[in-house]
């Protein structure tokens, strides 16, 4: 299976370069890398340019939704992957993609945590309870489950959906493509599949605070189809 993979970045100058170096080094097997330069106004779309082999292609109206639609239309592969421009690529992680979709054929989407490669020890323990005592167990009560930088789903189930929910701008838009795609075709969240992330959100909004805004957005997205938070921060 061909796998392209899509990254979103908004202002990531910071971040962008380690990213892409990450993809770089753990990549092998990629059919294609996208970077949806989002609306920046810093020097994003020139770091990523810096990188001869990844294409770089502009969506000049701000909003991760839109981003993410545009790196669909982009990409020419059976999968599309998506992960966020401060994400860290494990070795291996293309490896488990292609594993997934082979051991579980009737898959739409792929899913799995996040580990923060900038957070403390004690904090890390902090969001491993965080996801014992509420992702799985929502999980498993609605039997769908995505993180929004760490994800990969078939081409065709995304076209058969519509694409992203563009009404969206930030929370809820996770949970709401896992329930729409949860629809056409199982949405699998595995443990060990993981994605290295900066904590910096987490920091910024504080934990407890952005815990509890994920969950109720992912609870009103199940409920109501749509988010309870419209407006979001941006913490680059």
């Amino acid at each position: 299976m061909k796998i392209s993979l899509v990254i979103i970045a908004y202002n990531e100058e910071k971040y962008i370069g380690q990213c892409l170096k990450s993809v770089k080094e753990n990549g092998a097997g990629l059919f294609e890398i996208i970077v949806v330069n989002n609306a920046s106004t810093d020097g994003t779309e020139s770091m990523a340019r810096g990188f001869p082999e990844i294409k770089v292609v502009t969506e000049s109206v701000k909003g991760i939704t839109k981003a993410r639609q545009r790196g669909l239309l982009e990409a020419k592969g059976d999968l599309i992957a998506f992960i966020d421009a401060d994400t860290k690529m494990p070795k291996g992680w293309v490896d488990k993609v292609q594993y997934f979709f082979k051991k579980y054929p009737k898959i739409v989407c792929l899913s799995g945590p996040y580990i923060y490669y900038d957070f403390s020890f004690f904090a890390q323990k902090m969001t491993w309870l965080y996801n014992l005592a509420l992702i799985w167990p929502a999980y498993f009560l609605v039997g769908y489950m995505v993180v929004g930088g760490n994800f990969v789903a078939r081409k065709k189930a995304l076209e058969d959906i519509g694409g992203f929910d563009l009404g969206i701008n930030f929370y809820g838009e996770d949970a709401d493509i896992a329930r729409r795609l949860n629809k056409v075709g199982k949405v699998k969240f595995i443990q060990r599949f993981c994605m290295h992330t900066s904590a910096r959100r987490l920091r910024g909004e504080g934990a407890f605070i952005m815990a509890m805004r994920y969950t109720i957005n992912f609870l009103s997205v199940v409920i109501t189809k749509k988010p309870a938070t419209k407006e979001y921060k941006d913490i680059r």
